[in-house]
């Protein structure tokens, strides 16, 4: 069970939700403060957290808003550059219906509003991801030794791949947009969880085997998705 509400302390506004939980916690995510308390916590103890994170939380509360801003702002039109593979290329709008890319640009039909431009290069991106994502699994599966039962592609935007206890492999599309050696990281990385499905030693060693240098790339994904994190994809 949960109770929600609303408070203000010290110009700061955030919501209270009281839960069943050990400890008090603050986030701050796409403008707005939210305090996460155990059931116990008083209305005082509240307003005492919130008090004494008051810088902290209007640090992040500002650089929030801000990537909130940026996001709003996000969109695309004919002649932006959509991310490929880690590579930029143009939309270019083509006779037709068809939307697709030829190697050189992603190319949609004419006449379309910003929102549907997005709703295009989204549509393809998805059909990208499922060919090349499946192939490179099937690669990194016949070198490991570890076969999914399935890949499917998603829309998920805070992970960009997962495993299943059925042994099939999930991937968000937005992954397509990454650069080969990432992509490949969080292949292995899904594969090898069919085999282990926590981050023990054991895991890690696992990916290590493909990829020693496992490590920067996965230091360099979550970069990446902070890039992506920051615009706007939905559609």
């Amino acid at each position: 069970m949960q109770m929600r509400c609303e408070e203000i302390v010290m110009d700061i506004e955030y919501t209270w939700i009281r839960a069943k939980r050990k400890t008090i916690a603050i986030h701050v995510r796409n403008g707005e403060v939210v305090v996460r308390a155990p059931m116990f916590y008083s209305k005082s103890d509240v307003e005492e957290f919130v008090a004494e994170k008051e810088a902290w939380i209007k640090r992040h509360l500002a650089d929030s808003k801000e990537e909130l801003e940026r996001k709003n702002a996000f969109e695309l039109d004919y002649g932006s550059l959509v991310l490929y593979r880690g590579e930029n290329y143009p939309i270019v709008a083509k006779n037709g219906n068809q939307v697709e890319f030829d190697g050189a640009a992603f190319n949609i039909p004419p006449g379309l509003p910003p929102e549907d431009v997005k709703g295009a290069c989204v549509q393809l991106y998805r059909a990208l991801a499922k060919r090349d994502l499946t192939e490179r699994t099937d690669y990194f599966a016949w070198e490991t030794g570890i076969t999914p039962s399935a890949v499917k592609i998603t829309g998920a935007k805070a992970r960009w791949g997962s495993c299943s206890s059925k042994k099939s492999i999930n991937f968000s599309w937005m992954l397509i947009m990454a650069e080969n050696d990432l992509i490949d990281y969080v292949i292995v990385h899904e594969l090898a969880h069919i085999l282990e499905m926590n981050h023990s030693i054991w895991f890690w060693k696992l990916v290590e085997t493909v990829f020693p240098d496992y490590a920067d790339r996965k230091a360099r994904l979550v970069e990446f998705q902070k890039r992506v994190q920051s615009e706007n994809w939905d559609v």
